[in-house]
């Protein structure tokens, strides 16, 4: 299985799925560490992704969820904002996604205090805009600490399970 850790850009993703990794004994990757060059430098330049730049990416992340799965599972933090990209994530296998809710001030504050990272602030709104909210995910609020968002995720991946 390969538990997807998504939701927008800053709402904990990679904090949380390292954790998550850690604590389920599996790989972590970060699909950022897998878009094009072309990809980064348009987040940088605080241009929105289009549906076409995110294909590739998506297919490249497909393919390793089925090498992962192969490889007896990992914890892969996305954004998978549309549905439509998530059906195309499902592709690669066994996925579960864990979409982290938190609310547009606390994304902002975030993103505002983040450095080195290619993804602005200002194109937070566009990435709300962007996302369908999963029907079938595991759904939790990460406005705790991480241990505290990990706890719950992994509850609730221990209910499902039964």
């Amino acid at each position: 299985m390969v538990y997807v850790v998504m939701g927008v850009s800053g709402s904990g993703k990679t904090v949380v799925g390292k954790a998550l990794a850690a604590k389920l004994g599996l790989p972590f990757h970060d699909g950022d560490d897998f878009h094009p060059p072309a990809n980064v430098a348009k987040m940088s330049a605080g241009i929105p992704l289009t549906d076409a730049d995110r294909e590739p990416w998506l297919r490249t992340l497909a393919e390793k969820i089925r090498e992962w799965n192969a490889a007896g599972g990992a914890v892969l933090a996305c954004s998978a904002l549309k549905e439509s990209y998530r059906q195309q994530l499902h592709e690669g296998g066994d996925v579960r996604f864990v979409f982290l809710d938190v609310p547009k001030q606390l994304l902002a504050d975030r993103l505002r205090g983040r450095t080195g990272h290619f993804m602005p602030v200002t194109l937070l709104d566009s990435q709300l805009a962007t996302l369908e909210i999963p029907k079938d995910a595991i759904r939790v609020s990460d406005e705790g600490t991480v241990d505290e968002t990990v706890a719950k995720i992994v509850a609730a991946i221990e209910t499902s399970s039964r």
